[in-house]
């Protein structure tokens, strides 16, 4: 079967936050952007946390077959940007989040409520 598009944000949040992932949240953007329906934004302490953080969801996805269309960032690890088409997953070093803020910047944007994640 088929997972929907909102499964599939609710599926990386869930694994970031299994993988101690802070401040998890998925934004529908779906209608304010032409780049994806929905953005799931995650933070780790330390670039070795981001690392492994993108990794779990990478390998995850893949278990499930849903295709990483790309992903970049893991050689610094300070942002980490991972491409599953219409879900785009931002693992954040904790200090370039705040910076970046992009709650901030897709304030419009409601936030979807996963269960099971810790905000």
């Amino acid at each position: 079967m088929e997972q929907s598009i909102l499964d599939i944000a609710k599926l990386a949040a869930k694994i970031a936050s299994d993988k101690k992932a802070k401040d998890v949240v998925v934004l529908e953007i779906k209608g304010l952007s032409v780049i994806a329906d929905y953005f799931v934004i995650c933070s780790g302490n330390s670039e070795t946390q981001v690392q492994a953080i993108a990794n779990e969801i990478k390998d995850k996805m893949e278990e499930q077959q849903i295709e990483v269309k790309g992903w970049e960032g893991m050689d610094q690890a300070r942002w980490v940007l991972i491409d599953l088409g219409d879900v785009v997953v931002h693992v954040f070093h904790k200090d370039e989040r705040e910076f970046y803020n992009l709650e901030r910047l897709w304030r419009d944007a409601p936030v979807i409520e996963v269960e099971g994640v810790v905000e």
